[in-house]
């Protein structure tokens, strides 16, 4: 949706059009230290199942209209805030969303003002380690991470599925050798 600022306590719904009907999306949340965090998947079928294997949430609710998958946040705070991204996973590649940042408004305070005394005696008051994070490298951070998704998950997948063959091979060969030591010499 367009707010990208929530009030404290408001709630927020994200929408996320799949362009396939047969396969379910997974809303992730990305936070302000790069922590990814998985909030629901939602399959084809309008089920839902959030973190932890649960049918419910007490703080979000996913739906499905059509091809129209939403994530609500019930009641927007802090740790709500960050990067919002649905996945679809169609024909063993991950897709996805190009992200929506929702984060509450920052506020600003005047700058302090400085005394004729303290001008005169030439004193001023400034903290050296306030930096403002360079915009360009917390970008670099966040493709970095994406990157890294977009080779761990296909070699993952492809790790698992050698290991289930390995283990249905191994499964046959121990019923073929059965078979052979059960004749009489």
């Amino acid at each position: 949706s367009s707010i990208t600022h929530p009030r404290l306590g408001q709630q927020l719904e994200l929408e996320c059009l799949a362009t396939k009907d047969d396969s379910g999306v997974f809303w992730v949340r990305l936070d302000k230290d790069g922590t990814l965090h998985f909030i629901v998947f939602i399959s084809y079928l309008s089920r839902s199942t959030f973190e932890g294997n649960a049918k419910t949430s007490i703080r979000f609710e996913a739906k499905k209209d059509g091809k129209v998958y939403r994530l609500v946040v019930k009641s927007f705070t802090s740790q709500d805030e960050g990067n919002y991204f649905c996945l679809m996973n169609s024909n063993q590649m991950l897709y996805f969303s190009p992200g929506q940042p929702v984060f509450f408004p920052v506020t600003t305070t005047p700058a302090p003002t400085t005394s004729a005394a303290t001008i005169q005696h030439g004193i001023t008051e400034k903290d050296p380690c306030l930096k403002t994070p360079d915009p360009e490298t917390s970008k670099e951070k966040e493709l970095d991470f994406f990157c890294e998704i977009f080779i761990w998950v296909p070699l993952a997948g492809a790790c698992l599925l050698l290991l289930i063959a390995l283990v249905v091979t191994v499964a046959l060969c121990q019923q073929t050798r059965r078979r052979r030591c059960r004749c009489k010499r």
